[in-house]
């Protein structure tokens, strides 16, 4: 095998090392993150979307990755997102917390992967019909952060300023008594 697949493996195993040990595959624990009672999970996806951000970056600029950006459309992403938040509420698992907590032997999430499975196989089935009615007339292109703010080091610095602010935020706002 060549080292990125064993890269690509062990950073796999150690990301659901830690989203079983942040409590991530506990539903019960993730619906309290929903209701905004429980902040651990929220931050830990913050700071998990902002390190990978970091680390795209780093493996980009130092030639050994790179970034495939993919065009952008608002109807597409937003009902995407909808069923999505629909799924995630529903089951209590993300995509990724499915397979980890399938992984523990939880059947709850073992059907929920299952569905997931059969959603994705749908998608399949129906995705070139779905592109002209939903993609294209909203497709906005390959845009970028770096984009709108005209430079890498600004989209970083906004970027990391608004994860940090989000972090913070959770802590302040959702752990109350």
């Amino acid at each position: 095998m060549s080292s990125q697949i064993w890269l690509g493996l062990l950073s796999g195993i150690a990301f659901g090392f830690v989203i079983q040990r942040v409590g991530a595959t506990n539903p019960d624990k993730m619906a309290r993150a929903h209701l905004m009672i429980e902040g651990g999970i929220p931050r830990f996806m913050l700071l998990a979307v902002l390190l990978s951000a970091i680390g795209l970056l780093g493996l980009d600029v130092s030639g050994v990755g790179r970034t495939l950006i993919i065009p952008a459309s608002l109807v597409a992403t937003g009902i995407a997102g909808v069923l999505f938040g629909i799924g995630w509420g529903l089951c209590g698992y993300c995509p990724g917390t499915t397979w980890a907590a399938a992984g523990e032997g939880r059947m709850d999430a073992v059907f929920a992967l299952l569905g997931g499975l059969a959603g994705t196989a749908l998608f399949a089935q129906v995705h070139e019909i779905l592109i002209p009615l939903l993609h294209a007339p909203t497709n906005l292109g390959q845009i970028t952060l770096a984009d709108w703010f005209g430079s890498e080091l600004a989209a970083a610095v906004v970027l990391v300023a608004v994860f940090a602010a989000s972090i913070l935020g959770i802590g302040m706002l959702w752990e109350r008594d």
